[in-house]
């Protein structure tokens, strides 16, 4: 299959890919992961004993907090920390480490080149692509620390270019000419186990 994109990668080639585990030495669990000019580290504390209010504490208590390369969080952040979260609950086994609470920290290192956060349009195009790296540095996190998971996860974002075809992992140019983006999260070879779609 040949397309036209900047990079020379086939539409279904992805940026390269770079994990490392244990960098960040306070933490009980971190990760840092990039693909391509996209870099994210997660870090995981806990867990630690209680829940936060309206927590249920006969399960254990997940939060994410998304850190910004530069600025204040807002409401896509607050989003995708939710989503984040919902993603973790799903692989990790909910029935050890009751009342308590695992600390999941999101910072975004590298953006692919990202300079601006006010035009809304670049800034959602901007999260598109941290989304899947967010989710890869948090579940590498997690296993670092030694968090009880069901499975591991992995999450790619897939869109249709203006040629018709659909590519896997884009890169910004690729994003701000999109017609349609989706981001999926695979548990293991025969089953996805979340689609969010990106309009």
């Amino acid at each position: 299959m040949e397309t036209d994109r900047a990079d020379g990668r086939t539409a279904n080639q992805l940026r390269p890919l770079s994990c490392s585990r244990n960098t960040l030495h306070r933490a009980h669990g971190s990760a840092s992961w990039s693909q391509g000019d996209t870099k994210v580290l997660a870090a995981v504390y806990g867990p630690k004993a209680g829940t936060k209010k309206n927590e249920n504490p006969e399960k254990p208590c997940f939060e994410v907090i998304w850190k910004p390369k530069s600025g204040q969080i807002g409401k896509l952040e607050k989003e995708y920390e939710m989503i984040l979260k919902r993603t973790v609950q799903s692989i990790c086994i909910l029935t050890v480490n009751q009342n308590t609470t695992t600390s999941i920290i999101i910072q975004v290192v590298h953006d692919d080149g990202a300079v601006s956060f006010d035009d809304y349009v670049f800034h959602y195009s901007v999260f598109i692509r941290l989304l899947p790296c967010a989710i890869n540095a948090a579940c590498a996190a997690l296993v670092d620390a030694g968090i009880p998971m069901k499975h591991l996860a992995v999450a790619i974002c897939c869109c249709l270019a203006e040629s018709g075809y659909v590519i896997l992992d884009p890169t910004k140019l690729e994003e701000q000419v999109t017609l349609i983006s989706s981001q999926y999260l695979f548990t293991d070879l025969s089953e996805v186990t979340g689609i969010i779609w990106l309009e």
